[in-house]
């Protein structure tokens, strides 16, 4: 049997490939990356209030005691734990990602209520990346896992992470007023991704339909890539003492990084409703037909839970 093979029906990547870790090693690493956020976003007022420091400590401990009860879970079968700590980090992160929001929308908005407020102040939508985080949680402890419901609902986040992508670029390219038409980029292709993704979530589709959102989050994958260059490129030849400095007061280099990021949560539903959904009954089959059948034949046991037929 080849090593690759073996590999892949090996327990520890059965483990790690199952819909519920992938989606608490999701939250928790992007649970921890937000810390390095936060640094960067509040080290421009140098952490004049101490409430700044909240997201920071919850992005420190929570990833850790994520990672905890998940091995306690899946190694020795402490469920209640596993649910328990997930819940509690989840509700944790929707007050805090909720708080945010009016935190930074008092900022200036509530003062001057006019849209130059909206978009000059501190960047309102950003703390509900931690709102979206927990209700991720809360989906992987609350719905019944490996169901196309499950399924749906992280692709309703997924969307809800791009639609966000598509406030933040908007207001966040604003402040220069779209000097550069590349700014568009991110725009445009965060709309195209919402729209495309809504419909699996509230109609019924078949795989060749995933094919097409698969197609659309590749190109997302790439708009996040080419914005980062930009951003880091921008920042390089910025004046300042130093690229930390730059990347504080200047274009944020890891914000792009948001598109692939999200690509990575929506094809995590997208393969799960993959497994639930018909044939479409044609000569060619789609994408996830065939990737779905490649799995069953290197793991067994993974095949659709519709017909692979």
């Amino acid at each position: 049997m080849p090593l690759a093979v073996r590999l892949l029906r090996s327990r520890w990547v059965t483990w790690l490939l199952d819909g519920e870790v992938l989606l608490d090693l999701f939250v928790a690493s992007n649970l921890a990356v937000l810390a390095g956020d936060i640094v960067l976003a509040h080290s421009v007022n140098q952490f004049r209030r101490p409430e700044e420091y909240i997201p920071l400590y919850i992005s420190a401990i929570a990833p850790a005691a994520l990672l905890l009860v998940d091995l306690l879970r899946w190694r020795w079968g402490f469920l209640a734990a596993w649910k328990d700590v997930g819940a509690l980090v989840g509700w944790i992160s929707v007050l805090v990602g909720l708080g945010g929001v009016l935190y930074h929308l008092q900022s200036s908005f509530f003062l001057q209520h006019t849209v130059r407020s909206l978009t000059y102040a501190a960047p309102f939508a950003a703390p509900l990346a931690y709102t979206g985080l927990g209700f991720l949680l809360l989906v992987n402890r609350m719905v019944t896992p490996r169901t196309p419901g499950w399924a749906r609902w992280v692709i309703l986040l997924a969307t809800g992470g791009f639609f966000g992508n598509f406030v933040l670029c908007l207001t966040d390219h604003a402040t220069n007023g779209f000097f550069l038409k590349t700014e568009w980029i991110p725009v445009a292709s965060s709309a195209l991704a919402t729209g495309f993704l809504l419909v699996p979530v509230f109609l019924a589709i078949t795989r060749r339909y995933l094919d097409l959102c698969l197609a659309v989050l590749l190109v997302q994958a790439l708009v996040g890539l080419l914005g980062f260059w930009y951003h880091l490129r921008m920042n390089l030849f910025a004046p300042g003492t130093s690229l930390f400095e730059k990347s504080v007061y200047g274009a944020p280099p890891m914000a792009p990084l948001l598109f692939p990021n999200l690509v990575a949560l929506a094809i995590i539903g997208m393969w799960e409703l993959a497994l639930h959904l018909p044939d479409e009954g044609e000569a060619k089959p789609s994408y996830f037909k065939r990737m779905l059948s490649w799995a069953a034949t290197v793991r067994p046991g993974s095949q659709s839970r519709a017909a692979l037929q």
